[in-house]
């Protein structure tokens, strides 16, 4: 999907037609917009072709390119939970483990890279309701795997505003949200991670449009990509319009929530209060 946009990104600069570009790789227009939604594999032969018709020389833009087109056809460390995860998730995994800053806002409940393992279980269970015990301990596993990530040698920056109403909202007994707080004032103090917690007092905030997160990506010229969950499906915008309403927005939830140490706090207080 990352390589799709680009080339699209590239495409469009030199003001050439999907025709012309599937034209030039033997291949039809549908096959170039596929190509730059992400839903289908790269020939690195057509990856190199379509960057010298894109009049990209720089042999080490060339370079990253066609290596990202390697990487997009080598299945995922998730493809082995793709049958209890929703067919738009998957996307989601891949772009998350190749993000160095994540930015989000939640709402209905912690985000998944902060959930411990009971917390979790409890929101599989009501997500997946009717599902089997073995299925909900897969999906479960998924999430524990992704959270590797926020503390690996090469962790990215998380910085996540989450709204009060997910920690007053109860996900399995008072044990399980007792140590859900706990697990968050716990991960707070972590050096790549700056939690915020936009409290009730605030009143009506700029997160009204619901829960979102922004992916940003170690490579410069990747355009950070905005993810919104909905009920049957998942949306992905990167033109620069979009992700820059996204960025104003979560700005200024972290502008108007108390700073990462007063979050704390109201972690302590609501701890004590559970």
């Amino acid at each position: 999907m990352l390589l799709g946009s680009q080339l699209r990104r590239l495409r469009e600069a030199r003001g050439i037609t999907r025709e012309a570009a599937g034209y030039h790789i033997r291949a039809s227009e549908s096959k170039i917009s596929r190509m730059e939604l992400g839903r289908v594999s790269f020939k690195t032969r057509d990856v190199e072709d379509l960057l010298t018709l894109y009049g990209i020389v720089d042999e080490t833009e060339r370079t990253s390119l066609v290596s990202l087109a390697r990487e997009a056809n080598v299945a995922g460390w998730w493809h082995s939970y793709s049958d209890v995860l929703p067919n738009w998730f998957p996307t989601y995994v891949g772009l998350e483990g190749a993000a160095s800053l994540i930015r989000a806002y939640e709402v209905q409940f912690v985000h998944g890279l902060l959930q411990t393992e009971a917390y979790a279980r409890a929101v599989v269970r009501r997500g997946m309701r009717g599902a089997g015990e073995a299925d909900v301990e897969k999906r479960v596993a998924l999430r524990l795997e992704r959270q590797k990530h926020l503390v690996s040698e090469n962790a990215p920056d998380f910085h996540i505003v989450l709204d009060e109403a997910a920690l007053r909202r109860p996900y399995g007994d008072r044990e399980v949200m007792r140590g859900q707080l706990q697990h968050l004032i716990e991960f707070s103090e972590r050096p790549n991670v700056r939690l915020q917690i936009m409290p009730f007092s605030f009143g009506g905030h700029s997160g009204e449009s619901g829960a979102f997160t922004i992916l940003g990506f170690p490579e410069s010229d990747l355009s950070d990509v905005v993810y919104l969950e909905q009920l049957t499906s998942a949306l992905y915008l990167d033109k620069a319009e979009d992700v820059a309403q996204y960025e104003k927005a979560l700005k200024e939830l972290q502008r108007d929530s108390p700073g990462p140490d007063e979050s704390r706090d109201l972690l302590r207080g609501l701890l004590q209060l559970s």
